[in-house]
């Protein structure tokens, strides 16, 4: 570690932040570079480069085993263990390769992995997170050193677990004028609240493309509803938006998270059930109304949101895969009192957001630096978050 250390506080180091998100639609690589990386230096990352990559074609089932995971399909230790080890090869190789095209070497990988559950809040037994891609197989099949597990840590020490991004929005969005508010529209969306004091307040909204992609594989054959354009072409339903609006999840305070267990497949099949009673078409030939309902329920959950636990804010910046949702940020936009902007318009990529969040908290880890904020996720302060796996030996 003292290889990287040395290097990030230098200003050379090369840190790819790598995940996947839940619609498991592709490996998000961020190629970053701090200028700034002193210990207690506040200095964002200048992305060098940034794509979602797609799954390897080998093995050739892995995005279907990944697939029928996230959709909550029983499996086995045995099939959880090999895919957490094939998902950390794909990411390590993703890593590597990306940045062999741009010609630059790796000093560090901060891999997120791929969230598989995450409680849901209400969980008897209490919270618990579990992502894979093991960061050793990130490191040898990257062959760079890598920080992974980033959850564990927030949790063990009292927190959420999520949404970690809020640890490190502070960081990215250093030119958003306070207050300001960072929407993140995932599987889930999330709310970071950065105030003028430098205070931090984040929680969960409720689910986003975990509802949205959900209705678009079950009525469009499609991953997703691409730009929102079935959406457009419907109109919203106020019956069903108002029943989706009373989920108790709505209305408990931060900080709090949720996750598939309580907006996964079964909810989409509850809220196609509701929407043949209301008489809502929920077939593929008609499937415009029932998608601007999804669109319009996920923006005034965020708007509510905000309404009460933080109605004074001066932007609201949305990021994440929902940034091109037209629909939706039109929704957002006549919801919300704050304007609304994507994150390009602060000069952050919105796609390559989350990406630059483990790309600050993998550089945070290697400096032994810690995270964790009370206000965000609820754990701990003073906690320094992710497991470090060295580099493989160089050969020669």
């Amino acid at each position: 570690m003292q290889r990287e250390a040395a290097r990030l506080i230098a200003g050379e180091a090369v840190v790819a932040g790598v995940l996947s998100g839940t619609s498991a639609d592709g490996i998000d690589v961020a190629l970053t570079r701090f200028p700034d990386a002193r210990p207690g230096a506040a200095g964002a990352p200048r992305l060098l480069a940034f794509a979602t990559l797609p799954f390897p074609e080998s093995p050739a089932d892995l995005l279907v085993r990944l697939r029928a995971m996230l959709d909550g399909k029983p499996a086995g230790l045995g099939e959880v263990a090999l895919l957490s080890r094939d998902l950390g090869r794909a990411f390590g190789a993703a890593a590597r390769e990306f940045a062999r095209e741009h010609a630059l070497e790796l000093d560090l990988v901060a891999s997120h992995g791929q969230t598989v559950w995450h409680h849901d809040g209400i969980v008897a037994a209490g919270r618990a997170s579990l992502q894979l891609g093991d960061g050793d197989f990130v490191a040898e099949s990257a062959g760079a050193a890598v920080v992974s597990d980033f959850r564990q840590r927030d949790l063990a020490a009292g927190g959420e677990g999520a949404p970690i991004s809020a640890l490190a929005d502070g960081v990215i969005f250093g030119a958003v004028p306070r207050p300001c508010a960072i929407l993140n529209l995932g599987g889930m969306a999330n709310l970071t609240v950065l105030d003028r004091d430098g205070s931090v307040l984040s929680w969960d909204t409720g689910p986003a493309g975990s509802l949205l992609d959900g209705l678009a594989r079950r009525l469009l054959d499609r991953p997703y509803d691409e730009g929102g354009r079935a959406a457009a072409r419907g109109r919203a339903a106020p019956a069903l938006v108002a029943e989706l609006l009373r989920h108790p999840f709505l209305f408990s305070p931060p900080p709090k998270s949720t996750g598939r267990d309580s907006f996964g497949e079964p909810y989409v099949d509850s809220v196609l059930a509701r929407a043949r009673t209301l008489g809502l078409a929920t077939d593929p030939s008609a499937p415009g109304d029932l998608l601007a309902s999804a669109a319009e329920f996920v923006a005034r959950s965020v708007a509510l949101g905000l309404e009460r636990f933080a109605p004074r804010v001066d932007w609201l910046v949305v990021c994440g895969g929902g940034v091109h949702h037209l629909p939706l940020l039109d929704a957002l936009a006549v919801h919300c009192r704050a304007p609304v902007v994507s994150g390009e318009d602060f000069g952050v990529d919105p796609d390559a957001r989350e990406a630059l969040v483990f790309a600050v908290l993998g550089a945070r880890c290697v400096l032994g630096e810690a995270s964790t904020l009370p206000s965000a996720t609820g754990a701990l302060a003073g906690r320094v978050l992710g497991k470090f796996s060295p580099a493989p030996p160089r050969r020669g």
